[in-house]
């Protein structure tokens, strides 16, 4: 059926093909901005990413990076990365209607822009232009841009620890491209870009205000709710925090003090616990520690060590299960003051002793911070004569005792 409507079309003249006229671009003139989507193994699992990619229409230059959402901040952040790879902001920037910089699209090309986006190209001081809907070719240095290094740098899948080692192999791929003379040109992109440089607008003094900034307030369960989900803090139940949201991370502060740090989630109605953020209330209630939601957290994120059941089981033996439980909530404190992998050796230390007290996991954390410090430099005595001073001497006071000796015959 698809063949023979699309037979009768041709001999209707309805499949009449549409002709693009080539442009030319002088250099800082337009760059074009766009999203597309691809695979990488991240720490030995298959994960969709999504790439920010910005082209350069004079050099043919591309900067990508990689998001696991393609959020606003993420949008943002990816710009300013993008212009600091460049050298320079391009007069011109084109986009098509996507979210994070259109709220509605109106008639023609007006279109009424987000208030963040509006803020941030006044920033940085370009100007936005946006495609036709539907109409992708009006951008198509940069579809070709997404398609070519998909293609050669993204296949096959490639295999790193972090989300950062996958924007650095990109990034260092980016580089290699440089190298390369596109079709129909004289000069290799890397060549066109430091003649590009001089033409672009210069970078501003102070990056933009990334963070989208909220006042939630901390509920009965030590949490604060962030856009769709809640995040703990250690902080009063019913007090206001400051919440600053970027592309891959929320922070919460209260009176100019950073109080927690989570990773941003992006699902919705979920909870974002971290088991140091309870640690004081659990003084008071170490029964609820074992069935505890940021303890279950803990273990899923491969921070609850086997050797942490281990001490814990050795202090309940000894103190019983709530004072066992209460020593072992003061042992994950002292991870607070001498870091996570410290507390771990020093635990490990413990149980090869065969020893369960908090004051011996102090004695050898402390033990091994006396350690690292490092030695003080060994003196040459011999350097030391210039400072010799002659030993007093006494004889003076011989003359004052014997006056005293006369004084008494006197009397």
């Amino acid at each position: 059926m698809r063949a023979y409507v699309r037979e009768r079309k041709r001999e209707l003249g309805l499949l009449a093909s549409e002709t693009f006229v080539p442009q030319s671009y002088g250099f800082g003139q337009e760059g074009q901005v766009d999203w597309y989507e691809a695979y990488a193994e991240i720490d030995g699992e298959r994960q969709k990413v999504f790439i920010f990619c910005m082209r350069s229409m004079a050099s043919g230059a591309g900067f990508h990076c990689a998001y696991r959402h393609a959020s606003q901040q993420a949008f943002l952040e990816a710009h300013e990365l993008a212009f600091a790879y460049f050298g320079g902001t391009f007069a011109v920037l084109r986009y098509d209607n996507l979210g994070s910089a259109v709220k509605k699209v109106l008639r023609g090309y007006q279109r009424e822009e987000t208030e963040r986006f509006i803020a941030f190209r006044s920033h940085w001081g370009f100007h936005a232009e946006f495609c036709t809907p539907g109409a992708g070719h009006e951008k198509g240095g940069v579809e070709v841009e997404n398609g070519y290094f998909r293609r050669n740098h993204l296949v096959p899948v490639p295999q790193v620890d972090t989300l950062a080692d996958l924007n650095a192999l990109m990034l260092q791929r980016a580089r290699d491209d440089e190298r390369r003379v596109m079709a129909g040109r004289t000069q290799s992109i890397g060549a066109a870009m430091q003649l590009e440089r001089e033409h672009l607008r210069p970078l501003a003094q102070e990056g933009f205000a990334l963070a989208r900034i909220g006042f939630p307030q901390v509920n009965a369960s030590g949490c604060a709710k962030v856009l769709t989900n809640f995040y703990s803090v250690p902080a009063a139940v019913g007090s206001a925090v400051q919440a600053n949201v970027y592309a891959a991370y929320v922070e919460l502060w209260q009176q100019g003090r950073l109080l927690a740090r989570h990773e941003r989630c992006f699902g919705r109605q979920q909870k974002v616990l971290d088991l140091e953020h309870y640690l004081e209330v659990l003084m008071k209630k170490p029964g609820a520690l074992a069935g505890s939601t940021p303890l279950e957290q803990w273990r899923a994120q491969g921070r609850w060590p086997a050797s942490y059941d281990r001490f814990w089981a050795g202090l309940k033996q000894r103190q019983g299960k709530q004072e066992g439980t209460r020593a072992m909530i003061e042992v994950l404190m002292l991870g607070r003051a001498y870091g996570a992998p410290a507390l771990q050796r020093a635990l490990d230390a413990a149980l090869e002793f065969g020893c369960s007290d908090v004051g011996a996991v102090h004695l050898l954390l402390r033990a091994e911070t006396t350690a690292a410090r490092s030695r003080p430099a060994v003196v040459e005595i011999g350097g030391l004569h210039s400072y010799d001073r002659p030993l007093p001497t006494l004889a003076n006071y011989d003359q004052l005792l014997s006056r005293r000796a006369s004084a008494d015959v006197v009397q």
